[in-house]
């Protein structure tokens, strides 16, 4: 078994441990040696064998127990936006280099109260902006400078962004499961692009303390693993209330996700947008949902048109509010408390300017410029209340589509994953990219992106939209689509 176990997912490994078919210790070590073999792929910006290990003979001692927490000695690993105990968080950003949280995420810390074992921490776009993982400031493991996250299918092409090296180190079988983070589709687009599965739960379903801050009515954590099993294993053990950490944190106890799975899918009304299979859809990807939705049918679900009239405005409506509480949020990273600061400056104000000059990636400062000007005199009413009110408009649009259907569904994107450095000069084109993923982000609402096939050899991924707290119906879709193909089996080659 110990050759395979990089193959197996969440779910068969935390049985394996349980059953004491391997130990901890063993299953940790063989993660970390192929993390050591794999350093081309750049996921892994941070490892402690010696941290990790501790960590997988407490989970050893802990399996003995027959009240051992359910994922007992699973090796995980974390995106750099959640500080981490133990190991060095940056957010991806030269702003943080070197900084040590002294405090878990409740994220971190829940999963951890699970029996997760920590193997290190991952590449992400500079403080989660940007959908390739190309934004990156902080060495991955085995490089001397800044470099992208490569996708296992490809190593030519972007693994997806934010959480492109939590996709890339799933995909990959560097480790069983990932925490990422989903703004306007940073978990659901490089979960496609990789060929994994991963989920974005309802706004405020998990806690955002101590995940370093992008946009904070946007901002979510959910898991990336193989199958939606497995994210239904790791979502259990990451939601639930947090009143005192974050206010935004809804009053909701945490569920067990995948006692649900399984369910009959017979009689499931599936919406399908208009908007989301119109000319920008590259035919290949339009060929896989398709086929995903004739699936859906063979199991009993019923296809229903709708209509989300307002997709095209998420692009306009996101990049403002989004980048209007980026410029709120990074104005913490000053030089004073922590972070970098620049080493000669003459006065105050200089060193600010300096600091943040040096400290910040041009895609961090882009928003930051865009979204001072929309918060300026002048300009906040024309700008940044309207696109509040267009916010609202478009989660009016899902309130009157789930009177219709169950769930949404469509192409997580309108492509499979581009060239590294396609995109070049042209930052439009990688905002355009999230056309599918951000009208879910701005109501609020659940999404996952599940593996449906593949486009001149790349992975394809289904998006899945739930209304808001209904992640187990979503889950359960996905499971039953998964009982039934074998997408999510797929591996690239050497993973």
């Amino acid at each position: 078994m110990s050759g395979e176990l990089h193959r197996m997912g969440v779910a068969a490994l935390t049985a394996a441990l349980r059953e004491r078919k391997v130990s901890a210790v063993e299953v940790a070590r063989h993660h970390l040696d192929r993390i050591a073999r794999h350093p081309d792929i750049g996921a892994f910006v941070a490892i402690d064998e010696e941290v990790t290990l501790a960590e997988a003979r407490a989970a050893d001692a802990r399996i003995s127990d027959r009240n051992a927490p359910a994922l007992a000695g699973l090796p995980i690993a974390h995106k750099d936006i959640f500080v981490t105990k133990g190991f060095p968080t940056t957010a991806g950003s030269r702003m943080l280099a070197g900084y040590r949280s002294p405090f878990d995420a409740t994220v971190v810390r829940r999963l951890a109260d699970a029996g997760a074992v920590t193997l290190g921490k991952l590449s992400c776009d500079e403080f989660a902006m940007g959908s390739g993982n190309e934004n990156v400031a902080v060495p991955a493991l085995g490089s001397d400078k800044p470099v992208p996250v490569r996708n296992p299918w490809d190593a030519s092409r972007i693994p997806g962004g934010s959480s492109g090296g939590s996709a890339a180190a799933v995909a990959a079988g560097l480790v069983p499961g990932a925490t990422g983070t989903d703004t306007g589709g940073s978990i659901r687009q490089p979960a496609s692009f990789c060929g994994v599965t991963g989920i974005k739960p309802t706004y405020g379903r998990a806690s955002r303390y101590g995940m370093v801050a992008f946009a904070s009515s946007l901002d979510q954590a959910g898991p990336l693993a193989r199958s939606a099993e497995d994210c239904a294993l790791l979502l259990s053990a990451m939601c639930g209330p947090d009143p005192d950490r974050d206010s935004t944190s809804l009053d909701v106890p945490a569920e067990d996700f995948a006692r649900g799975l399984g369910a009959s899918l017979k009689g499931l009304r599936i919406g399908v947008p208009r908007e989301f299979l119109g000319d920008g859809v590259a035919p290949g990807v339009r060929a896989a949902v398709d086929a995903a939705l004739a699936e859906y049918e063979k199991l009993g679900a019923r296809r229903v048109e709708i209509s989300l009239p307002r997709t095209e405005l998420s692009i306009p409506v996101y990049y403002v509010l989004a980048a209007a509480e980026a410029s709120s949020n990074l104005s913490r990273f000053d030089g004073v408390k922590f972070g970098h600061r620049a080493s000669h400056y003459r006065d105050l104000a200089d060193m600010y300017a300096k600091t943040r000059e040096e400290g910040f990636g041009d895609e961090v400062k882009r928003r930051i410029m865009i979204g001072t000007y929309v918060l300026s005199h002048g300009y906040y009413d024309a700008y940044y209340l309207q696109a509040q009110k267009v916010r609202r408009m478009i989660a009016v649009d899902f309130r009157q589509a789930f009177a219709q259907c169950d769930l949404i569904a469509g192409p997580a994107a309108p492509t499979v994953a581009w060239k590294i450095g396609e995109h070049g000069n042209d930052p439009v084109a990688d905002y355009l990219a999230d056309i599918f993923t951000l009208p879910a982000s701005l109501a609020g609402l659940p999404g996952m992106s599940v593996p449906a096939g593949f486009d001149n050899g790349l992975p394809v991924g289904l998006q899945l939209i739930g209304n808001y707290l209904d992640e187990g119906r979503l889950l359960n879709a996905a499971h039953g689509f998964q009982q039934a193909t074998d997408w999510h089996l797929r591996l690239p080659e050497g993973a």
